[in-house]
């Protein structure tokens, strides 16, 4: 069952009854819709409806959030009223005032006034106020006395910043000064970092930064730690699992499904797309984003789309190719060297613990700014060791591990 495409109150409704009061400035509303929808188209409507109704260009007020959305929404004015000025068809006028929501009455005698519009604004003392949050509220600190901005502990003079990436710069060393001369802080980040690698953990902080008020406000209503429960506690039945998805994979229903003709191969393609590939590159794979090349996800793209591929990656994607290492590795009675990159992604540092605990006369190299591929993305470095590994006696290799 298809859901309308206007809705007024939860009530389905037609195009026209919603336009009428969407765009009638004497209501107050409250849309909700998804982008390109024409959320700027039905302000700027309600704008031009309110200055026909009579209200002085200075008296209207339009606030959001960015720069580029007040700027096309001054555009998007500035067009309309012009065009409304040049149109010599009344019939057009008429039928631009009838999708902004006026009766077919109402407008027949009103296309006169739409036309007359622009030249009415441009002979306005002041303007239509188009603003962004930011520009507003500094415009209401530059009128207010001196003394409500010492009692309120603000500034008289400030500087609006458009950006935050300099200050944000900026703030990184002290934050790491203040980490390492506090011994639970980085105890906190080591642990973190050997875990999810430091530039997952990089990544994580500067999101947390970018949400800070929130985050502050948060912690000072002590709702932080409750606010996202681990998916185990929801649910039950995905204890021990990293991840929710691990239940569907590990049934044969999963498994069943990424073999079918249908649903298979359209959730292999989407996994397999050239965004999908660059994304697992830049992001899971490799710790610089940079050495991922056009090329590079051209040629698996490739890969990936000859026939029968999809069978390899189900056969991934659902654990039938994860085999039981840990039990023969521990068997093994030959010099061992592992070459781990600190920031893997699905192989975190924890693993390369988890290995050297179980042969404890194993070498471990980790590489720093290094991703799931060392020998691909640190070669000089895995290069260098590999030789040195193979060339020292093997005596000496059992003596140094």
């Amino acid at each position: 069952m298809s859901k309308a495409a206007y809705e007024i109150n939860g009530d389905p409704a037609t195009r026209e009854a919603f336009y009428a009061i969407a765009c009638d400035p004497r209501r107050s509303v409250a849309v909700e819709a998804c982008a390109g929808a024409g959320k700027t188209w039905m302000l700027v409507s309600r704008i031009v409806r309110a200055l026909l109704d009579g209200a002085e260009p200075h008296e209207i007020l339009a606030i959001t959030f960015t720069k580029k959305a007040a700027g096309e929404m001054r555009q998007r004015l500035q067009e309309w009223l012009a065009d409304f000025a040049r149109e010599t068809e009344p019939q057009k006028l008429v039928q631009a005032l009838v999708s902004r929501g006026i009766g077919q009455s109402p407008a027949s005698n009103g296309h006169e006034a739409l036309q007359n519009l622009y030249q009415s604004v441009l002979a306005a003392d002041r303007p239509v106020q188009i603003r962004t949050f930011h520009s507003w509220f500094a415009a209401l600190l530059r009128t207010a006395p001196l003394a409500v901005l010492q009692q309120l502990g603000l500034p008289g003079h400030y500087e609006l910043l458009e950006s935050d990436d300099e200050a944000v710069a900026a703030l990184w060393r002290p934050f790491q000064a203040t980490v390492a001369a506090d011994a639970v802080l980085r105890a906190d980040y080591a642990a973190v970092a050997a875990e999810h690698g430091r530039a997952q953990t990089q990544k994580a902080l500067a999101a947390a930064l970018s949400r800070r008020t929130e985050f502050v406000l948060a912690d000072e209503a002590g709702v932080v730690e409750a606010s996202v429960p681990p998916f185990a506690d929801v649910f039950p039945e995905f204890a021990g699992l990293d991840e929710p998805s691990q239940s569907l994979m590990a049934q044969p229903v999963g498994r069943a499904l990424l073999r079918t003709p249908v649903f298979g191969e359209s959730a292999y393609y989407a996994l397999v797309s050239r965004a999908a590939i660059a994304r697992e590159l830049t992001q899971h794979t490799y710790y610089d984003p940079l050495l991922v090349s056009p090329g590079m996800v051209r040629t698996r793209y490739q890969l990936a789309h000859q026939p029968g591929a999809r069978f390899a990656a189900s056969a991934y994607l659902t654990g039938r190719l994860d085999l039981p290492m840990r039990m023969a590795f521990s068997l093994l009675d030959k010099p061992i060297l592992l070459l781990w990159g600190r920031d893997a992604y699905y192989t975190p540092v924890t693993d390369a613990a988890d290995l050297r605990y179980r042969q404890p006369g194993a070498r471990l190299e980790i590489l720093d700014e290094c991703g799931m591929l060392p020998h691909d993305e640190c070669v000089g470095d895995v290069l260098r060791l590999t030789v040195d590994f193979l060339t020292r006696p093997e005596e000496d290799v059992r003596r140094a591990a």
